[in-house]
């Protein structure tokens, strides 16, 4: 019994050994291992990421360019009049034509142009005629797409006699034609109700009575003012380069063709 006993401690004791000896061949590996905590060498060089992997974002759009002295084709959509009309105004219009790049439509059928008044001036009553200028500064294409522009006007068919210099001011008609026939009417009639009331002496005198009256009714009244009513078409001539987003241009949608309501016919 003592013998197996002794065989059986030896067995125990190698074995604790064996266990001791791999512990120790192990122990470098394990302390290797990356400790918890902040680190405190760099971690280990990554290799270089192939290009086909690393996503490209340019960040540029294609810029479509409108040149300065392109004319646009518009339509008035608010009358304007010296009568009322002052400094600051605002002033909507909208294409009837239009505009095309490159066999493109870059600015389609019934966009919005906005602007403003410059200056307005009332006709005086002796001399002078109304006048008023404009600026034209928002383009709003059909999809909201919104830009600055700079344009002008340079003709108007306002159904009138008014007129529009190269600067784009409005200027209203004379009135010395409707002066005249004023103060030749009344001393007409005055000359005739002088002539029933006392002859030829009364002629006379009638007439300058009447023409007095004439001459007063012009001093007291204004000259035609300058109207450009609703339904009027212009040209709109840019004054400055026009530069268009290529993305915003993508839509469906070029415009569409609205009758154009003509100006009411106006005394000559």
């Amino acid at each position: 019994m003592k013998r197996t006993s002794r065989k059986r401690i030896a067995i125990i004791k190698n074995a604790v050994a064996a266990l001791a000896y791999a512990l120790i061949l192990s122990a470098p590996k394990i302390f290797a291992q990356q400790p918890d905590g902040p680190q405190t060498a760099p971690p280990p060089a990554v290799g270089p990421v192939a290009r086909s992997t690393i996503p490209r974002h340019s960040g540029t759009t294609e810029r479509i360019t409108v040149p300065a002295g392109t004319r646009l084709a518009v339509v008035l959509e608010n009358g304007i009049s010296t009568r009322d009309a002052k400094a600051g105004d605002s002033v909507y219009l909208r294409t009837s034509f239009p505009i095309t790049q490159n066999n493109r439509i870059v600015i389609p059928i019934g966009s919005y142009v906005r602007g403003e008044l410059l200056d307005s001036k009332r006709p005086g009553r002796i001399k002078g005629r109304g006048e008023f200028r404009m600026r034209l500064t928002t383009l709003i294409f059909p999809n909201g797409y919104t830009v600055d522009l700079l344009g002008a006007p340079r003709s108007a068919d306002s159904g009138g006699n008014e007129t529009m210099d190269s600067e784009g001011k409005v200027t209203g008609p004379g009135g010395k034609g409707k002066d005249a026939e004023t103060i030749g009417t009344t001393t007409a009639t005055g000359a005739g109700i002088g002539a029933i009331a006392s002859g030829a002496k009364g002629l006379g005198i009638g007439a300058g009575i009447g023409g007095a009256a004439g001459l007063a009714a012009v001093l007291l009244t204004r000259g035609p003012e300058a109207h450009l009513p609703r339904g009027s078409t212009l040209d709109i001539v840019l004054e400055r380069d026009l530069s268009l987003e290529g993305d915003q241009l993508r839509y469906t949608d070029v415009g569409q063709f609205s009758p154009i309501t003509p100006p009411p016919a106006r005394e000559q």
